[in-house]
């Protein structure tokens, strides 16, 4: 895994939360260990210390729940297309001032993911040519790689533990041997790459992919990669959330 060095500039975490989850409605507030999920993962970044964290939301039972444990939330539209625009408004709520360089977007449906993978894409920002920081781990299970679920990142080498994306498919890629990356859903952007993210048009491969990140690769935008030990567990259905439970209710939190 890449080693998180010095982070490169003030941060600031925002994780989009909507109760309209199409296979676990209500997911952000499903009971985990006796908390909701969006605050687990609230717990998950605040450990990791880049910077205060806020949750945006439509959904004021949401909030309600992420105050009630001391932590912030913001009201955001109820209409954005997606998790970057809802924290593209949040930001403007936040920080109507500028002051923070760099955002992390962190998905509300990971209550397992580590402190130390959330600092890993930041730190990739500490290189003034890289637009975009975000997150793999190398893949292990042969059926990871021919499931459609699992996105893959393609990417050079350019340090160790660190890629430049290439491109993003749910194809098993690249061809040949060698190792297969599963990318993970968590993006430090600078402020300025956000803004100019959000105000893309969707592109061709995005939509035939139905990955976002590649308006960003298509529009000459830099990502790079931290590879990470594991994939958090991303809770999109019962099962998972199941697994949730039994993992969160009987370790220790990661580091």
């Amino acid at each position: 895994m890449a080693r998180p060095e010095s982070i490169a500039a003030p941060a600031i975490v925002l994780i989009p939360a909507r109760m309209a989850a199409t296979r676990l409605p209500g997911k952000p507030l499903a009971d985990i260990a006796g908390k909701p999920m969006i605050v687990h993962v609230v717990a998950r970044a605040v450990e990791a210390a880049v910077g205060p964290v806020w949750v945006a939301t439509d959904a004021p039972e949401i909030a309600a729940a992420v105050k009630a444990e001391g932590a912030n939330a913001v009201m955001t539209r109820a209409d954005h297309a997606s998790g970057s625009d809802r924290i593209f408004e949040a930001l403007g709520k936040v920080d109507p001032a500028a002051n923070t360089a760099i955002i992390l977007n962190l998905q509300g449906d990971l209550p397992t993911v580590s402190p130390r993978a959330i600092r890993a894409a930041i730190v990739l920002l500490a290189d003034p040519a890289v637009d975009i920081g975000t997150i793999a781990a190398e893949i292990s299970d042969d059926a990871e790689r021919a499931d459609p679920n699992v996105v893959k990142v393609v990417g050079t080498p350019v340090g160790e533990g660190r890629l430049r994306a290439l491109y993003f498919s749910r194809a098993t890629v690249p061809a040949g041997d060698g190792p297969h990356y599963h990318h993970i859903g968590l993006y430090a952007y600078r402020r300025a790459a956000l803004e100019k993210f959000v105000n893309l048009k969707p592109s061709p491969l995005e939509r035939r992919e139905k990955l976002e990140q590649l308006r960003a690769l298509e529009a000459g935008m830099r990502i790079d990669v931290a590879i990470v030990d594991a994939v958090p567990l991303g809770v999109d259905t019962p099962a998972d959330l199941a697994k949730a439970r039994a993992l969160l209710g009987k370790r220790p939190h990661q580091s």
